[in-house]
């Protein structure tokens, strides 16, 4: 069974993180799960407006929203019971860092897609 991660602040943008995270973790062959409150489809596939729309439990939660919107989203993230729960870089914050931790996660304050073992300047802006 492959590993299932959601990413929020998925992106259509392919010049943005949140875009290139989606790429990367699908080529590592994960089951992804991109969350906008758009919705639609990134990278064709289906995109859940928030982290109560994403089915069932996920290993993993990356955050790629700037701190003042993740902040609000942690009870959310927090229900998701996520073995790993990522803080890339622009992502991080003293206050969301305390409060998750409090909520019972332990956020991981590095780039998610290289802790795969693969690098965001693999996946062009084209």
């Amino acid at each position: 069974m492959s590993k299932t991660i959601a990413i929020v602040g998925a992106s259509n943008d392919r010049t943005k993180y949140g875009n290139k995270a989606v790429r990367a973790f699908k080529d590592g062959g994960w089951t992804v799960y991109p969350v906008n409150p758009k919705g639609g489809e990134i990278e064709g596939l289906k995109c859940y407006a928030s982290i109560e729309d994403v089915p069932g439990p996920v290993e993993r939660i990356s955050m790629y929203v700037p701190a003042r919107l993740g902040i609000r989203m942690l009870e959310a993230i927090a229900a998701k019971k996520p073995a790993e729960f990522f803080l890339n870089p622009g992502s991080e914050d003293d206050a969301l860092t305390e409060r998750a931790r409090e909520l019972g996660l332990n956020p991981v304050q590095a780039c998610s897609i290289v802790n795969i073992g693969l690098r965001p300047d693999m996946y062009p802006d084209e």
